[in-house]
């Protein structure tokens, strides 16, 4: 899979402040107020948990222990902690937690490179709603999963993987063919936008059906990435039809 380096910015007439207070703030969360502990009482507190969004009320659980249906590998599972606002804003807080410093670094390396680019076509305030719709969308979608296949509806979920993924549709969308400096294995080429997106969202498909590891996802929400790219696809357009195309879509 192509790995992103940077990509061409040189039509980009704005500040993506936005952008920039989106990064800051996954930063900021998870260093003091996760504590950089992916299990501590805030992270469990305030991720989204399937079966709280299904039920509507909060569910506090003893940490105990899980076995993963698909691999039989065993492993405590933290108890769920109470959550001081109503569930459903987990949605939306959970958006911007992370489970480690490798999850947060590859979030935010694929934001700053393609979220400009979203920010510099919508305008500050379109781009900030539209991140916002495509996170809860995304992990509506993994809710939705989680429900309909076997997976415990009580491991929660958490991360900026479903919002930056309907950045990334979006990108794809508007910028189809610029040129993005990629790492393939130990080269560095240039290729166009469709090429590195639309292999990351292939491997995102093949994963999330559990091609890998003989059906087990690793723990990572694909569903929510999936429902996420898809949401930035078909969204978008909406998103900038009462914005003038001073920016020629390529």
């Amino acid at each position: 899979m192509f790995f992103p380096l940077a990509d061409d910015n040189s039509d980009r007439i704005i500040k993506p402040y936005v952008n920039y207070a989106i990064i800051a703030l996954n930063v900021l969360v998870w260093v003091f107020f996760q504590g950089m502990n992916a299990a501590g009482e805030f992270t469990m507190a305030y991720s989204t948990v399937p079966a709280e969004i299904i039920n509507g009320h909060d569910i506090i659980t003893q940490p105990q222990l899980y076995t993963d249906p698909n691999t039989g590998i065993q492993f405590m599972l933290p108890g769920l902690a109470h959550t001081p606002i109503h569930v459903y804003f987990t949605l939306l807080t959970s958006m911007f937690m992370h489970g480690g410093w490798l999850h947060l670094g590859g979030n935010m390396l694929y934001l700053w490179i393609f979220g400009d680019n979203i920010e510099n076509r919508l305008g500050h305030f379109r781009y900030a709603v539209f991140y916002i719709v495509m996170g809860v969308l995304a992990s509506l979608s993994h809710v939705f999963a989680t429900v309909m296949s076997t997976q415990n509806s009580l491991v929660p979920s958490l991360g900026a993987s479903g919002a930056i993924s309907g950045v990334l549709g979006a990108y794809l969308i508007l910028y189809p063919k610029r040129k993005v400096k990629v790492l393939f294995i130990r080269v560095v080429m240039d290729v166009p936008s469709y090429v590195a997106l639309g292999g990351w969202i292939l491997f995102q498909i093949v994963a999330g059906l559990g091609v890998f590891g003989g059906g087990d996802t690793g723990g990572v929400a694909y569903a929510a990435h999936i429902g996420g790219f898809i949401a930035g696809i078909l969204l978008i357009k909406i998103f900038d039809l009462t914005r003038s195309n001073r920016l020629q879509t390529e």
